[in-house]
Formats: structure tokens, C-alpha cells, sequence
């Protein structure tokens, strides 16, 4: 089909007033929750998880307040922008410390702290004997203030800040059983891979500075629209994507996403879900002027969805470890948006939709697993699970729903959000559309089976568990949020239903498409093409492992596929063997020169005038006649020197 492409109005940045004026207390009430928890010590340990909790609700109802005010406001005085203090006031290099909140940041607001929130509920339950629950909870605060800093930044210096700090909170979450060596190794994973992007964010920013003079959101927007030439829009572009690409666990960074699964469950859900993961989507939204005066930049994008979607989706059908199936499931459904803002105007806002949905049913999905680990002694193997549907049956229910809407049935939230990604990317029409549209479909086809597979070896055929195994169903301080959520994957969908109010909503900041024509395929027929490929993955997964024994089949005894899938594709691997080897060797051949060149050269020098001086240390021998010959020598020396002179 043929899109014209309205670009987004003119942003108009309108001072914070009346109701406006909470807006750093979204930040504020979580860093008094972490300080307060890390400072007080055990004094806090009876109270401080609670504590915690109502840091965060509190945050949400500001943040509710703040949407509606905003959504009174006029469309074109919807973005208001607070100035907190001068930052870095340095000649002409002027940074101020503010936050922006606009129809983009709000909608964040609601996810990051209503998701978050529910997650805080549900680790009152799944924490409650942890001896270090006081200290998880600040960590949880923290993260949460960290978030909300990356998406209510007015620059991206102060994105950049909560940038990093997202990334230390993780791993703080991450490695919390720090006693655990894999807990310890997925952290220091994580930090690296997200090094990695992190240069490419941060290198990017400075190339903001050296040809716009500004890192404002504002400065950089309105240079992307006239003096920004499309060579340094391409490499701004390409240097986002790569920090954009480490946040998110995307192809080539996405190594480190599932082994974050060491970590408590709740951080699972915080992380994957909600939050930081979606932290590279809302960058590359949030930068639209730029990837739109860069169509090369934004194809690479669409390339990286392309190739993590279905990554996620063939890895995600060979583990039996039930967290690990829901990451590389986040993987995928990460790499449907990046699919969608790869498309530019037509999917920047079905993006952020599938990510709303996603933070429903993705979190409901690892609170599911963590509500099954908590009554299954913390074990993933869902080979030793099936069965639990009767004796857990708010789980059973609430993950159902998970399932239905994470693999598109209708009417859950994936349906709408999903569907609509693939139809677009056949819209975008020619071979690149059909492409791209192809492998959309073939992944919904894919997460269909695993899902399946998982979600049957969890909880229905016959009970696989041990005799000391006494599955219960989890407390009501769990099943709570658990239940939020389920509604929340039934119902997110209905934003794009009812006349498209999110897509209409985003359009000042996202940009709008209009469509005329006709589509590449009609989307009824697309639909129902969707429908029976899901219903074709679902097949396959319930005959596989409903009518038949799950199979436990030792390493040795599996595919030569399904051995490469779990080894990730041999993605590590070659990492490794590209990357870190060299880096390995390179350090080992810097350090023999250090030590055997410039410190050997060092050694050298300093022993040999060690030597000299030893020698001349014997001529001081402390006697008078000693230095009176000394002295008489030396007179003579010249003596003779002089009496060569005259006689030459």
C-alpha cells in the first residue's frame, strides 16, 4: 500500500505549572525509598519492604495525576518541560538538568510505575523469608527512580544518566544471590554487553554536541530538520541503534538477556517485561526526526528486529527451563519492535503499543513462573512439572492468559498489537515487505509451538514431579498482581480497537500515517493467514506434548538443531571467539611488554644506578686523611690537564 508520512508538529515545551509541578516527585519518593532502606540498615528490616511498596504506588498515583492533567491540556501544549537546576553551565556548553513529559514519557510513567508496583505487591510474597529483603527492595526503588529518569529526561545527557543508572540497579538485581557463582556471571555478562551500547550512546551524544552545540531533545529534533546533514543523521543513527541494542538484548547483544534470569523472579519480571529491556525501543521512538532523516539508519534497525525475532523464537522451542523460555520469548517480542519502529512512521506507535501489551502479559507470564517456582522448591525444569493446572489454579488461569495474548489469540492484547506489526511490514510492500512480513509471520507461527510446548509441560498432562514436591497454590500478596495483570493481557489490546486512541495519542511525538490505497494483502485474508499459522503452531505443540510423554532425553541423546539452539546458535561462542579471545590475547600481549619492556627497562635503570651508587658509597669512609688524598689527587688531575693545555 502507498503511506503518507505526516511528520510530527512542532513540539512546544510549555514551563511546569499547577498540578505540573509534581512532576520530580516521580523521582523523588522512590530515592527516598532506596536511601532509606540502604541507610537505615536492619533497623528498617521489619518494616522497609513495605516501605518500599508504598514509595512506588505513590508514584503511580502521581504519575495517574499527571496523565489526566496532561490529557486535559490542548494538543498543542501537551508537552511540558521542568527545569530543575543548571547543570553544567561551562563556557558555551550550557546542560540543563529538567524533565519533559509529553504524550511518549507519560505513557512510560504509567507502564514503569503500575507494572512496577504490581511487581513490589508480588515480592512481598515471593521475598518474604529472604534474609536480604530489605536490601532487594532499595534495589527495586532504585531501579525504579533510574527508569523514570531515562524516560523524563529533556536531553539526552540526562537520559544518559538514567541510562546508566538502569544499568547498575540491574546488576545489583541481577547478582543479588551474589552466593550463587551464576548469579555472579550473569551480572558481570550483563554489565558488559550493555558497556558495549553504552559507547555507542555515548559517543552518539557527543556527536550531538560537536554539530548542534546541545544534547536538548528540542536543539537536536529541530537541527535533524534543517541543518543536520543525512550522513551524520545515518551515524547518529547507527550509534543509537548499537546502544539501543544492548539495552534491549537485541542481535548482537543479546547474550546476556537470559542468563539475567540468575536473579529473583520479580527482577525477571521487572526487567524483562516492563522496563529496562524496553529501554532501546523508547530511544530509537524517542529519536524519530533522526532515524527518519536516515533511512539506511532505520533499515538496520528493521534488519536487527528481523534477525532477533526469530533468533528468540528457534532458541525459545529447545529449552525445557521455564524462565529461560520466557526470556528468549522477550527476546523475540523485542525484535517485533524493533521490527515495528524499523518502519518508520507507520510502526513507531504500533511499537509502543505491542510494548504496553507486552508489559502486561510478560510480566504475568515470569510472576507466573516464579509463583510456580515458589510452590515447585525454586526448580525450572518444566520436564518435572505437568499436572499443576488442578492444584494451582489462579496460576493455571492467569498464565493462560498470558499465553493466549503473547501468541495473538483473539481477543487478547497480542492479537491487535502483534497482527497489526505483520500487516504493516506487508504493507511496506516490494521484496524488502514481503521479507520482512514473511519472517513476522513464520515468528507468531514459532512463539505459538513453544509457548505451547511450555505452557503444556507446566500444567497439564500427567504429574511429573518428586515425591517431596508439595506444589500449593501461591499467597494472596502473589496472586494479586498476578490476576492485574491477566486482565491487563486481555484488555491492552482494546487501546488500538477503539479508533486507535493510543496511535492517536502519540502522533505529536511519533509522527501519523495516513493510508490510502489498498493493501499489500487484505487484512482480513492477513488475518485469517495469522490465525492459521497460530492454530498450526498450537497444533503441533499439543500433539507433540499433550498426547505424547514429554520426552527426557539426556544432552547426548537430542538433535544436532536442538543441540545449537541450546547453545544459543552458537551466538556465545562466537563472541568469544571474535571478541573476547583476541581481547584476552591482546591484554596478555600488553602486559609482557609491560612487564619484560617498559617496567624491564625501568627495573634495569634503577638497578644499575643502585649499583653505581653502592660503589660510591665506599668513598665516603668518614676519614679526614682519606679525603685530604682525595682532595690531592683531584688538584693534580687539573694540574696536569692544565700543563697539557699550555704545552699543546
Amino acid at each position: 500500500m502507498t503511506h503518507v508520512l505526516a511528520a510530527p508538529s512542532v513540539v512546544h515545551y510549555a514551563s511546569a505549572t499547577g498540578s505540573f509541578k509534581l512532576l520530580w516527585l516521580l523521582l523523588l519518593f522512590p530515592l527516598i525509598g532506596a536511601a532509606v532502606l540502604l541507610l537505615g540498615g536492619k533497623r528498617t528490616d521489619k518494616w522497609g519492604h513495605y516501605f518500599a511498596v508504598a514509595m512506588a504506588v505513590i508514584s503511580f498515583v502521581i504519575g495517574l495525576i499527571l496523565f489526566f492533567a496532561l490529557k486535559g491540556r490542548a494538543g498543542d501544549t501537551r508537552s511540558v518541560d521542568q527545569h530543575l537546576f543548571s547543570w553544567i553551565p561551562v563556557n558555551g556548553f550550557q546542560v540543563d538538568a529538567g524533565l519533559l513529559l509529553d504524550q511518549l514519557s507519560s505513557v512510560f510513567v504509567l507502564l514503569i510505575t503500575g507494572v512496577g508496583s504490581l511487581i513490589h505487591i508480588y515480592s512481598l510474597g515471593y521475598m518474604a523469608h529472604d534474609p536480604g529483603r530489605r536490601r532487594f527492595f532499595a534495589f527495586l526503588n532504585l531501579f525504579l527512580a533510574s527508569m523514570l529518569l531515562l524516560v523524563l529526561g529533556d536531553s539526552y545527557l540526562s537520559l544518559y544518566v538514567g541510562w546508566e543508572m538502569v544499568g547498575l540497579s540491574s546488576y545489583l538485581l541481577i547478582q543479588f544471590w551474589v552466593h550463587k557463582p551464576e548469579a555472579a556471571t550473569a551480572a558481570n555478562k550483563a554489565f558488559f554487553f550493555n558497556r558495549v551500547g553504552d559507547v555507542g550512546l555515548s559517543i552518539a551524544i557527543m556527536l550531538m554536541f560537536a554539530t548542534v552545540g546541545s544534547t536538548s531533545f528540542a536543539s537536536v529534533f529541530g537541527a535533524a530538520g534543517g541543518s543536520l546533514t543525512k550522513d551524520t543523521m545515518t551515524g547518529m543513527g547507527l550509534l543509537l541503534l548499537l546502544g539501543a541494542c544492548g539495552k534491549s538484548g537485541q542481535f548482537p547483544l543479546q547474550g546476556w538477556l537470559p542468563d539475567a534470569m540468575e536473579g529473583p523472579t520479580p527482577v525477571s519480571a521487572l526487567i524483562h517485561a516492563a522496563t529496562m529491556v524496553t529501554a532501546g525501543v523508547y530511544l530509537i521512538a524517542r529519536s524519530n526526526p533522526i532515524f527518519d532523516g536516515a533511512p539506511a539508519a532505520r533499515t538496520v534497525v528493521l534488519i536487527i528486529g528481523v534477525i532477533t525475532l526469530l533468533y528468540g523464537c528457534i532458541i525459545g522451542c529447545a529449552y525445557d527451563d521455564i524462565k529461560k523460555v520466557f526470556a528468549y520469548s522477550t527476546v523475540s517480542q523485542i525484535g517485533y519492535m524493533f521490527v515495528a519502529v524499523g518502519l518508520g512512521p507507520a510502526g513507531y506507535a504500533l511499537g509502543i503499543l505491542h510494548l504496553l501489551a507486552h508489559g502486561f502479559f510478560k510480566a504475568g507470564l515470569f510472576l507466573g513462573a516464579g509463583s510456580v517456582m515458589h510452590a515447585m522448591n525454586d526448580t525450572v525444569d518444566a520436564r518435572r512439572f505437568g499436572g499443576l493446572w488442578k492444584v494451582m489454579p489462579i496460576t493455571w488461569v492467569t498464565t493462560g492468559l498470558g499465553y493466549l495474548a503473547i501468541i495473538g489469540c483473539p481477543p487478547f492484547s497480542g492479537f491487535f498489537t502483534k497482527d497489526k506489526i505483520i500487516e504493516a511490514a506487508f504493507d511496506k510492500g516490494g521484496t524488502s515487505g514481503a521479507l520482512v512480513g514473511t519472517a513476522a509471520l513464520l515468528g507468531a507461527g514459532l512463539t505459538a509451538f513453544y509457548m505451547t510446548r511450555i505452557f503444556i509441560m507446566t500444567f497439564h498432562g500427567k504429574r511429573r514431579w518428586k515425591p517431596e514436591f508439595h506444589p500449593h497454590e501461591s499467597p494472596r500478596t502473589m496472586t494479586g498482581p498476578m490476576i492485574i495483570l491477566a486482565v491487563g493481557s486481555v484488555f491492552a489490546g482494546g487501546l488500538l480497537v477503539f479508533g486507535a486512541s493510543l496511535q492517536n495519542w502519540l502522533a505529536p511525538v511519533l509522527g501519523k500515517s495516513a493510508e490510502e490505497g489498498v493493501h499489500t494483502i487484505s487484512p482480513i485474508v492477513l488475518t485469517l493467514l495469522t490465525l492459521l499459522v497460530v492454530v498450526g503452531g498450537v497444533a503441533g505443540g499439543y500433539l507433540r506434548y499433550q498426547i505424547r510423554p514429554v520426552p527426557v532425553l539426556a544432552p547426548s541423546q537430542v538433535t544436532p538443531v536442538t543441540r545449537a539452539a541450546r547453545a544459543n546458535l552458537y551466538t556465545d561462542a562466537a563472541n568469544e571467539a571474535i571478541f573476547m579471545r583476541p581481547g584476552q590475547w591482546l591484554t596478555r600481549m600488553l602486559v609482557f611488554v609491560d612487564n619484560n619492556g617498559i617496567d624491564g627497562a625501568v627495573r634495569s635503570l634503577a638497578a644499575g644506578i643502585g649499583g653505581l651508587s653502592g660503589r660510591l658509597r665506599r668513598t665516603q669512609t668518614g676519614f679526614v686523611r682519606s679525603y685530604a688524598l682525595s682532595m690531592l689527587g683531584g688538584v693534580v688531575l687539573i694540574a696536569g690537564a692544565l700543563l697539557l693545555v699550555r704545552i699543546g
